[in-house]
């Protein structure tokens, strides 16, 4: 950006060595508060290029300025740092105060945006500092003075030079009525932003590319291993069919629960019982290029249609999805809670039914087996008694036969050889225990071939719950759903309404949703309190600064095309309002508001120290702050672009950041070129150059008065 607008090859290497100083320091502070280098603070630390490079852009630009005065350059170097000194501070000062949503929220996201914040907060403190001290001692160093008209007007820069002088006389000859045109111009932005908002939509994080999925698959309750372990497999071939040759580089399954000895932890790996088992699937995306989430649609119609009495649906498998997820299986989960398992069952029906008519909703269904076939055996405890048997006869029988005892009589061996203690447990090998018969004619005595349990007990074939999940004194089952082709945003909205349609609960039976939908509802609530406390703080901010609430709400004027320029470009690049778009909105205001700063405290100074009208102060202004803005613009659209074009592994997931960035700085940088001028003159038409001050001691006040002043 240097070398296109000053065409300072010294100036340019100024600028990109202060970059490495910057973030070095940045990367030293964030290990001492005990971050890592990760996905967000490398998102924190490229976001914060290119205000870095605006940081010593700034500087070398208004070096140049006053050497074009004809001044000499330290004389030079030392009025452009006095100039600008407090103008940057602000900037930095705004720029720190759009990151307080970090604080302001809570759990996952915080967790997940802290990081970033803070690396963009200490790099932009480091470049604060080098551009006030380092970089003035090399300009003075590497510089050099120009002391000819021809270095004061150079060729390289006379397409600028005329450029800016017929910007200047077209904001002159351009002067419509200020009223009308900011009426015009908050209702186009606020029209733009109330339409994109209902098109645009909304998300937690984007959808990542990732060739890697998992799939939960439920065979008919009930069915034995063996018949689960051949459906999964069936559907892994099935899968390796809409993929190249060779496309399926790893798999991965497991079938039925855990056994006792399984050193698998439920927590990371469950499964309810023999007919359900997660699958595991790494995609080789250099043969498989294409759409993940198609690949996944194509999949459940094959499936469908292979094999309809298998439920399934897909999980999130990538750490980011499972932490935004906080445990839940698919982005939408319905439960419904009741004292009795029955009663939740029936009216999470109604709700799984009304959620299969949303057209853009997926794998609906109720996650708990509630019909698994079991043998029910009832225990005549007078016929028991008359043979002399216990209950506890009884149960130790069929906890051999059916279990082991290692669950309910402990029983430890020390081997007298080594010293080493062995558990030991008895229990009947599972092949012999194959039929409803064998345990029908089990013995119950030792050593005795009567009583057999049929002698006893009566058995019959029932349906019970295979999994029962409480919460608080309540039972509660759960609806699940996965999206394709929609925002979770409008997902929600759907589901809320599924809910309502279901009709009202009966008394007892509460809902709630878990997952993705709840923490989308509270992370935009937190986002939204966290932007509207970052723009109080910088509105009083500058009041306190101008002393005025004019100035500030100028400067302000800028965020309605900031957010109408982001959603554009979010809406022309199919992309969602989620956690790194937020992000990227609210670092575009940020920067500006910094560059609506340098332009409008460069027309106060020529207002008040030169006292021109405010419509000359204004002109002038625009014109001689021309080129920092859109240097500091373009620089920033070029840090920004690689993020926006997506380039790279897992690249989709930082993407809308980036264009967030890149269409709020388009629209602010219009608007503070073309509006803001107007807006200032008309808004300070009538206002007076002296100090509202109170302060005695204050030279600029009215009511200045000198201590050795007599009354």
């Amino acid at each position: 950006m240097i070398l296109l607008f000053l065409g300072d090859t010294r100036g340019a290497s100024i600028v990109v060595l202060t970059i490495p100083i910057a973030i070095l320091a940045a990367v030293m502070v964030l290990y001492l508060f005990g971050q890592t280098i990760n996905i967000m603070t490398l998102s924190g630390l490229a976001l914060s290029i290119g205000i870095l490079v605006d940081e010593a852009t700034i500087t070398i630009e208004n070096i140049h300025q006053h050497m074009e005065m004809g001044k000499h350059k330290p004389r030079a170097i030392l009025d452009a740092l006095l100039e600008i000194s407090i103008p940057k501070l602000l900037i930095l000062l705004c720029i720190l105060a759009v990151l307080t949503p970090a604080f302001i929220m809570t759990g996952i996201p915080k967790d997940m945006f802290m990081p970033l914040s803070m690396a963009v907060a200490f790099a932009m403190i480091a470049s604060f500092i080098a551009s006030q001290t380092l970089v003035p001692i090399l300009a003075n160093w590497m510089m050099k003075t120009k002391h000819n008209v021809e270095a004061i007007t150079p060729k390289k820069r006379a397409f600028f030079e005329k450029f800016r002088v017929n910007y200047s006389y077209r904001m002159r000859k351009w002067a419509p009525p200020s009223l009308f045109l900011f009426s015009m111009y908050m209702l186009l932005c606020g029209a733009i932003i109330v339409i994109l908002l209902q098109v645009v939509g909304t998300d937690v994080m984007p959808v990542s590319n990732s060739g890697d999925f998992q799939i939960r698959i439920q065979a008919p309750q009930g069915s034995r291993l063996e018949k689960t372990e051949k459906i999964v497999k069936q559907i892994t071939a099935e899968i390796g069919k809409e993929i190249p040759e060779n496309g399926i580089t790893i798999s991965s399954a497991f079938v039925g629960p855990q056994p006792a000895g399984s050193p698998i932890n439920p927590i990371f790996l469950f499964t309810n019982s023999s007919h359900e088992a997660v699958l595991q699937i790494s995609i080789d995306q250099k043969l498989y290029g294409g759409s993940i989430e198609l690949l996944k649609e194509k999949i459940r119609k094959r499936i469908q249609t292979k094999h309809p009495e298998v439920a399934f649906n897909f999980e999130p498998m990538e750490l980011t999805e499972k932490i935004m997820g906080q445990g839940a299986m698919t982005p939408i989960e319905v439960k419904v809670g009741a004292p009795q398992l029955k009663g939740a069952f029936q009216f999470a029906s109604k709700i799984e039914d009304n959620l299969k008519q949303i057209p853009y909703l997926r794998d609906v269904r109720i996650t708990e087996p509630t019909a698994y076939p079991t043998l029910e055996i009832e225990v005549n405890r007078d016929l028991a008694g008359q043979f002399g048997l216990t209950m506890q006869d009884i149960t130790r029988s069929l906890v051999v036969a059916t279990s082991s005892t290692r669950f309910t009589d402990k029983n430890l061996w020390v081997d007298p050889k080594s010293g080493l203690v062995f558990q030991t447990q008895v229990q009947i090998p599972e092949a012999v225990v194959s039929s409803e018969e064998f345990l029908r004619s089990l013995p119950l005595k030792k050593g005795n071939t009567r009583p057999i349990l049929e002698d006893v007990a009566t058995l019959k074939r029932v349906t019970v719950p295979a999994q029962v999940n409480r919460k608080g004194p309540n039972r509660y089952v759960t609806v699940v759903a996965n999206l394709y082709g929609k925002d979770l945003g409008t997902a929600s909205k759907a589901v809320s309404k599924a809910i309502t349609d279901a009709g009202t609960p009966p008394r007892g039976i509460s809902i709630w949703t878990e997952g993705t939908l709840q923490l989308l509802s509270e992370t935009r609530g937190s986002l939204l309190i966290g932007l509207a406390v970052a723009i109080v703080v910088i509105f009083l901010m500058l009041s306190a600064y101008y002393q005025s609430f004019k100035v500030p709400l100028i400067i302000l004027s800028v965020l309605p095309a900031v957010i109408a320029g982001s959603l554009i470009v979010l809406y022309m690049t199919n992309s969602t309002l989620n956690l790194q778009s937020y992000m990227g909105v609210i670092m575009s205001i940020g920067v500006s508001v910094s560059n609506a700063v340098l332009l409008v405290n460069q027309a106060e100074f020529y207002r008040k120290g030169l006292l021109l009208k405010p419509a000359n102060a204004a002109r002038l202004a625009a014109s001689s702050r021309l080129r920092p803005v859109l240097m500091t613009a373009a620089a920033m659209l070029a840090g920004m672009l690689p993020m926006a074009i997506g380039l790279g592994d897992g690249a989709e997931q930082v993407a809308p950041l980036g264009r967030a960035v890149i269409g709020g700085l388009i629209a602010s940088t219009a608007t503070i070129l073309l509006l803001i001028p107007h807006f200032f003159s008309s808004l300070l038409s009538r206002t007076k150059i002296h100090s509202p001050s109170l302060d005695p001691d204050d030279e600029e006040s009215q009511h200045y008065s000198p201590i050795n002043s007599s009354n």
